[in-house]
């Protein structure tokens, strides 16, 4: 990556690098998740991960996975008794949030020379992992991701916070794209997703702030070719459509700190073992 696209980064709050991974990697990859979506452990629970309703606040299943592969299904895959109602092959929203550390597909790339050189070129001096995730994003049933800022769940003090984004499919403006805000990275971190310190509620996990109602009209959608990188600022403001396609856009992505940041103990993901550094694997 080029100074001029460091800026131009520093500038929007996100930069998409076209040809980041090759066909084989990209391959390798949609290979891996499509394998956790045909083989998910008899044992998991049937959890529905939502960005609209949040379902999952209520579940420890969810709040325990930042050491954990967990799987979560889509709202509209299961019915009121936590049933199938669709095929399996697309009834996940997504697997997370430590696949970067126990699947060896997913850990050659997220600690591989390409993202480690791209760290380097982004001025981290002792990045490491925080969460991974696979998300499907399947035909017909992919979900909406509501306009969010990822430091709102992943706060770090002073922010270094930057998401990886990987897309494995074409992701089209069918079925679901990211959109950004350019620039919105530049106003803080506009509310948090916190542990709820009241240990009686039922919701695990809470708000500290009601949601920040975005213009529409600003928002800018970004189709992006299989194999690209996505950088994305901790605090820049994006989103992606509900998949309306008959194609899948799946991808694959991770979010990073430096060590010289302070990870906040309120984040809704702890890790009991730490997070392992890129540069040593």
């Amino acid at each position: 990556m080029r100074e001029d696209c460091y800026d131009k980064f520093q500038k929007d709050g996100f930069l998409i690098i076209e040809n980041f991974l090759n066909d084989e990697e990209v391959t390798r990859l949609k290979n891996a998740g499509n394998e956790l979506s045909q083989n998910v452990p008899s044992e998991e629970q049937k959890i529905i991960f939502d960005t609209t309703q949040t379902p999952q606040n209520q579940h420890k299943y969810f709040l325990e996975s930042g050491d954990k592969i967990r799987y979560f299904y889509e709202k509209d895959a299961l019915n009121n008794k936590g049933e199938l109602v669709v095929s399996s092959e697309i009834a996940l929203n997504k697997v997370g949030h430590n696949l970067h550390w126990l699947h060896p597909v997913f850990k050659s790339i997220s600690f591989g020379r390409k993202v480690q050189n791209l760290c380097q070129t982004l001025k981290l001096e002792d990045p490491v992992i925080l969460q991974s995730m696979y998300i499907y994003k399947n035909p017909g049933i992919g979900s909406e991701v509501t306009p969010h800022q990822d430091a709102t769940f992943l706060f770090t003090e002073p922010n270094s916070l930057i998401g990886l984004w990987f897309p494995l499919d074409d992701a089209t403006l069918e079925n679901g794209c990211l959109w950004f805000i350019p620039g919105s990275h530049e106003n803080g971190v506009h509310r948090r997703y916190i542990r709820n310190p009241d240990q009686k509620s039922d919701e695990l996990l809470i708000y500290d702030r009601p949601p920040v109602i975005y213009p529409s009209s600003a928002f800018i959608p970004f189709p992006t070719k299989k194999g690209s990188c996505v950088v994305i600022h901790g605090n820049v403001v994006h989103k992606s459509d509900p998949n309306k396609s008959s194609k899948s856009r799946h991808a694959y992505t991770f979010h990073i700190m430096d060590v010289s940041s302070k990870y906040s103990p309120e984040n809704w993901l702890q890790s009991p073992n730490g997070f392992p550094l890129i540069y040593e694997d």
